[in-house]
């Protein structure tokens, strides 16, 4: 089975995130840069899937040249090669019309996300690669199992799960939970250093979205003690309501 692994490099969770001067994009000084947390769970299940069914995994990611340190994670987990598209500062149209181009050329089985990236959370990079190479496409799957061909795969939603069944090739994106990431060794982390990464350019399209500005959320603390009286839970949930406006 030939596998092929989208990843995307985000700040660190722990990260305390500061807007750039420029208000449009964060400053990168002194932030440590990962791989996806989501994108861990799509690494993990190539490689699975590979041990089951035999083939190679692929990981690919579209960014500026200082992305090759999560290309070599994925190396050091054990992906079998490694491809950068350089292209900094892309916005989802230009990444998927990149990777859907990329896999034109090489003839995947299957294409591999994490559920979302933690930094702009859209979601939309799956479904615009299966829309542009005209592929099925599973998004958040929790479970499934590939026999011959054909993909029988689960996802949880509100009070239950929905059941899919299709074809190879496919496009797929897997949810935290069907898996548990490996932790790469430490010969494994030294020999990925000296392995190989493709670079290629990138297709050139406009990108289709700009950030017009961007800024952190102000958080201000009321005071407000309450009770468990009845009175005071009304209260409480008029302040959530018309206040905090999170219900």
């Amino acid at each position: 089975m030939n596998i092929l692994v989208c990843v995307s490099r985000v700040p660190d969770t722990a990260t305390k995130v500061k807007v750039a001067d420029d208000g449009k994009s964060i400053a990168t000084q002194n932030v440590k840069f990962i791989l996806n947390p989501y994108d861990e769970f799509a690494v993990e299940e190539g490689l699975r899937l590979r041990e089951q069914h035999g083939g190679s995994v692929t990981v690919l990611t579209v960014g500026g040249q200082e992305s090759t340190d999560i290309l070599r994670t994925a190396l050091a987990m054990g992906a079998d090669k490694a491809t950068l598209i350089q292209l900094a500062n892309p916005d989802s149209y230009q990444v998927a019309v990149n990777i859907a181009q990329y896999a034109r050329n090489h003839s995947f089985d299957l294409i591999l996300f994490g559920r979302q990236s933690i930094d702009f959370d859209s979601f939309q990079v799956p479904p615009m690669v299966a829309q542009l190479l005209d592929l099925p496409c599973l998004t958040i799957v929790s479970q499934w199992s590939i026999t011959n061909g054909t993909v029988k795969a689960e996802r949880d939603i509100e009070g239950g799960k929905e059941e899919f069944e299709t074809t190879l090739p496919l496009v797929a994106s897997v949810q935290k939970g069907i898996n548990e990431p490996r932790y790469p060794k430490l010969p494994d982390i030294i020999k990925a250093k000296s392995k190989p990464i493709e670079t290629i350019e990138p297709v050139a399209v406009e990108p289709q979205l700009e950030i017009l500005s961007m800024e952190i959320p102000q958080t201000e603390r009321r005071h407000v003690i309450l009770g468990d009286s009845d009175e005071d839970l009304e209260k409480l949930i008029q302040l959530l309501r018309e206040e905090a406006k999170v219900i």
